[in-house]
């Protein structure tokens, strides 16, 4: 430090006070950034201004209200495109869903899912290559997604809770619309057929949702039936990876309530 740091300090912490951002008084004075984070901690330490401890409520250990619409569907995203994980050096976990660049549309769903359904935790976005994974730490990730485990989820039984299933039940199109939006699409499909003795093609919509685990697509598969959507599975090589919707009634009903990615 020079011989004015107290004056800088000083000066700095009247910025602060003010209502200045800590990187623009760091500029201002040429002072580092982490020194001026610093001097702030310290002052509001010896005025007691730090914030107390962040003690958000959970709806399973503390009864707090749960957006059941957002959690369907953010259970299904995470089904589908997400994982809980807790670093060492962190103390709580995370969840993290990759949300492709290609659809801002879908990625600003999921965020907006994730802060209904953590309403008092910090939700943002990490850039990663084509991506973004949509983040929100919380101590309470393991009693909202009792699915969590080591290893991928194929490789694991993956089975609702009974209080988990009811709220499918209750927002059915929320959970089929997680699980497209993470691990389907909506395509366009052709085919030939003879028309006046002329082969013609022939274009039609068709729905997919491909998931190695047997249990997310069975978990799919149900939730279709429940709301009148026909499906049948199609086999990748020997693999029965694929749920397809592709008769004309169920396109349309999943139109109403899906449609493609955007």
């Amino acid at each position: 430090m020079t011989s004015h740091s107290s004056e800088v300090r000083l000066k700095a912490l009247s910025l602060l006070r003010s209502g200045s951002k800590n990187a623009d008084v760091a500029r201002a004075l040429d002072v580092p950034l982490g020194t001026v984070s610093y001097w702030l901690h310290v002052d509001r330490s010896k005025r007691g201004a730090c914030p107390g401890p962040h003690n958000p409520q959970c709806p399973r250990c503390d009864g707090r209200p749960l957006d059941e619409a957002a959690y369907s569907y953010l259970l299904a995203l995470y089904l589908g495109d997400g994982h809980i994980i807790q670093y060492s050096q962190h103390r709580v976990p995370s969840l993290m869903i990759a949300c492709g660049d290609a659809w801002p549309g879908l990625m600003n769903e999921c965020e907006a899912a994730m802060r209904a359904v953590f309403p008092d935790n910090s939700v943002c976005r990490v850039r990663r290559t084509g991506c973004h994974n949509v983040k929100v730490y919380s101590k309470h990730l393991w009693c909202l997604f009792p699915q969590h485990g080591a290893g991928k989820k194929h490789d694991r039984p993956i089975v609702l809770e009974p209080w988990q299933q009811c709220i499918v039940d209750t927002h059915p199109w929320k959970f089929i619309r997680g699980l497209v939006h993470s691990d389907g699409c909506r395509i366009t499909n052709w085919t030939t057929r003879m028309v006046g003795g002329q082969k013609k093609r022939y274009e039609y919509p068709r729905y997919f949702f491909t998931n190695k685990s047997d249990d997310i697509r069975r978990l799919c598969s149900d939730t279709l039936t429940k709301v009148g959507v026909e499906w049948t599975t199609l086999a990748r090589g020997s693999d029965p990876f694929n749920i397809s919707v592709a008769k004309r009634p169920s396109v349309a009903l999943m139109d109403a309530h899906i449609g493609p990615k955007y």
